[in-house]
């Protein structure tokens, strides 16, 4: 599915926004919930990514194919393989395909976990005979996905001897382990965190807990953007409140720079943001180590205003969806922006008018296409498989519209 975005003329003072719970925390709450039936969730992410995880999680046999949703291959691989007598392969599209996995499956084999790689060794598909895990220490690489090592924390909770976690080269995404650790404590029971070593304490069930979820800080990057971008327009959107264990909840900070200010309505727990003043800065460094998921949105947030930028601490982006380095490269340079990257960084120069009528490809990921999206703010656009948007934030396109974008669906 296309879509034709034209320009919005008009600021925009729109009614609140509903942002379904996050959906990093979901995924992990479904794990423990998965092991631990005890936990109650509320304000569940409404997304493809957590539904093919819960769906997943009442499979105990046969082929399960989770599309693009590199969350659950990881979290699920470790899950069944500690599931004594489970007997799965875990498969999903094309480009889940060729993302490596063989840092975690590896681990969880010295753990004395049965995987087998169905195809090419080091990624999916992954045939999983699920088994009692004894041993209690792994030495693993920290640097390249954080998921990883969430996996194995998640695990680790439910192992009667607890798992200890020797890392190598440091880790990344710091604030995504820290929201591991508070979910596993908020439940009970403890992780203990440093640079160098994760020790995760065998956890005994309690009595009923129950989260409410705030509402995803990835999903509201979009809207900042919409603001930075805009002439004199606000946006109300709920469930947030000052204090989160999203790492992403950094946006707010970062986009002060921007022209964007966060009002924050506790006793309604909801945010308020405001374009307060032009952007008080023509250039934007930041290192992004702890919050990738942001970089594309800032980037293009950047370009919108003419702003130069450098990104750094991106090396986890080559092995998302789509090579996002690459692909935000690409469509930027199709706007008219001049643009470089290297392993982990990307380098974004000063410009001009952004060109119109571009249509910008979306590569299968849903933050390419959301992060483009409050261009309408200043250009018409096109954008190409809008449809997966659905991946993260089902309800971005009827947001968008809410918001007074003008929106043609072509099929």
């Amino acid at each position: 599915m296309e879509i034709s975005l034209d320009k919005v003329l008009v600021p925009i003072d729109t009614p609140e926004l509903m942002i379904c719970g996050s959906k990093s925390e979901t995924n992990r709450l479904l794990i423990l919930q998965a092991m631990f039936p005890g936990i109650v969730l509320k304000n569940i992410s409404r997304c493809d990514d957590s539904a093919v995880m819960a769906t997943a999680l009442t499979q105990r046999s046969g082929v399960i194919d989770i599309g693009h949703a590199g969350t659950a291959m990881r979290f699920l691989t470790a899950y069944f393989a500690s599931q004594e007598g489970v007997e799965v392969v875990l498969t999903g599209s094309e480009r889940m395909q060729q993302r490596p996995i063989a840092i975690l499956v590896e681990a969880l084999r010295s753990l004395g976990a049965d995987i087998d790689y169905t195809n090419q060794d080091g990624y999916p598909p992954l045939a999983i005979k699920g088994c009692k895990i004894n041993k209690s220490h792994v030495r693993i690489s920290g640097r390249v996905s954080s998921q990883y090592l969430t996996a194995l924390i998640l695990m680790g909770s439910k192992l009667p001897q607890g798992l200890t976690l020797d890392i190598a080269e440091g880790l990344t995404s710091l604030p995504y382990l820290k929201m591991t650790q508070t979910l596993i404590e908020g439940i009970g029971g403890k992780v203990d965190l440093t640079q160098e070593r994760i020790v995760v304490h065998p956890l005994t069930p309690g009595s009923i807990k129950e989260f409410t979820i705030g509402s995803d800080w990835s999903s509201a990057s979009y809207w900042y953007g919409f603001i930075a971008l805009s002439q004199d327009s606000k946006i109300r959107m709920s469930y947030y409140q000052g204090e989160s264990i999203q790492g992403d909840a950094a946006v707010a900070k970062i986009y002060e720079a921007l022209g964007v200010s966060t009002h924050y309505h506790e006793d309604q727990r909801c945010i308020e943001l405001h374009k307060v003043s032009p952007a008080d800065t023509t250039f934007v460094a930041l290192d992004l180590s702890d919050t990738p998921d942001l970089a594309q949105t800032i980037a293009v947030t950047c370009a919108g205003l003419g702003m130069a930028c450098h990104l750094r601490g991106l090396h986890t982006l080559k092995i998302k969806e789509t090579d996002r380095l690459a692909a935000l490269k690409t469509e930027l340079e199709k706007l008219g922006a001049v643009v470089a990257i290297t392993d982990d960084a990307l380098i974004l120069e000063p410009g001009t008018q952004l060109r119109e009528d571009q249509c910008i490809d979306t590569y299968h990921d849903h933050r390419m296409a959301m992060a483009f999206a409050p261009l309408v703010q200043k250009i018409s656009l096109g954008i190409n498989e809008a449809q997966v948007v659905t991946k993260s934030y089902p309800d971005f396109w009827d947001d968008l519209a809410k918001a007074g974008g003008q929106i043609t669906f072509h099929n």
